[in-house]
């Protein structure tokens, strides 16, 4: 799986794939929002960088002190580093030709402890039974989670409407999503989550977003 046939499939074209074309987007959002909010990121990790793109954009918007990025796929993984993903020298970066459960099950360390998180287009490829842990983890070494992830509907989109099947993609409703998800982290604005772990309801600066359904 993730070997150059499915990023020939799946990324023909990446300009066009989200994440990727309109990266910069995705950042000026997201630094608008922390900015608004007077939260501080000066860590990063990437749980999936695939080709680098949107990585090398946060990178150079937050530039934090410490950052990592994990990617399964040795062929993304060569693709990206080949790329100068680190924008400053004051930046320590580590990267890890590794999948998610393999990076979950490194020792726990401050170094593993993250503000932010990254993790698009990801999830769909968890199994059911790596999931629980897999988030479990996630919540106890970052602050803040920038995720998404394509519910079985929007697959159906774009196999519709973009004539594009991403055929190792898992199909999970967006209900399956929201309650897994929801035991780790809450919601806190589009895209953005906040773990428990960290935060509560004394602690976090997001308490009334704590008691919608």
């Amino acid at each position: 799986m993730f070997t150059k046939e499915y990023w020939d499939q799946n990324y023909s074209q990446p300009k066009s794939m989200d994440c990727i074309g309109n990266a910069k987007q995705h950042t000026v959002y997201l630094r608008s929002f922390f900015e608004l909010e007077l939260i501080d990121v000066s860590s990063i990790i990437d749980l999936g960088f695939g080709y680098g793109y949107l990585f090398q954009r946060m990178l150079k918007t937050f530039l934090p002190y410490r950052a990592c990025g994990i990617e399964p796929s040795k062929f993304a993984f060569d693709k990206a580093k080949s790329r100068k993903l680190k924008p400053v020298d004051s930046t320590t970066l580590t990267l890890y030709n590794e999948s998610l459960q393999q990076w979950c099950q490194r020792k726990g360390s401050p170094k593993t402890r993250f503000d932010l998180g990254i993790c698009t287009s990801v999830l769909q490829y968890v199994r059911d039974e790596d999931m629980e842990e897999i988030l479990k983890t996630m919540s106890e070494r970052i602050k803040y989670l920038y995720l998404t992830v394509p519910t079985d509907k929007e697959l159906d989109h774009q196999i519709e409407q973009l004539d594009f099947h991403d055929t190792y993609a898992l199909r999970r409703s967006r209900a399956y999503y929201r309650n897994v998800i929801g035991k780790y982290f809450t919601n806190i604005s589009s895209k953005v989550w906040e773990s428990k772990y960290y935060f509560d309801e004394e602690s976090s600066l997001f308490t009334d977003l704590l008691y919608r359904s």
